[in-house]
């Protein structure tokens, strides 16, 4: 879903929305002293970043860690 991807400038792949809704659940994260939204993955529960709130016009930034992302070329 690369429409949705954007240079956010935090050095992270990010998303103004993900690519299947139903693929991920959002828990609220207060480690390390912060208060933010953790994504995990719908099926197995493993990590996949954070969503903050931006500028981006959803007003959301899905942080996501690229290892957990797949990638496949697209014909141009």
């Amino acid at each position: 879903m690369s429409g949705a991807k954007f240079d956010s400038g935090c050095g992270w792949p990010s998303f103004m929305l993900p690519a299947d809704s139903k693929a991920v659940d959002e828990h609220e994260d207060v480690s390390f002293g912060m208060r933010r939204v953790e994504v995990t993955c719908a099926r197995c529960g493993g990590h996949l970043g954070h969503v903050f709130r931006t500028a981006a016009p959803t007003g959301l930034r899905y942080c996501i860690n690229s290892g957990s992302l797949t990638f496949t070329r697209q014909e141009l």
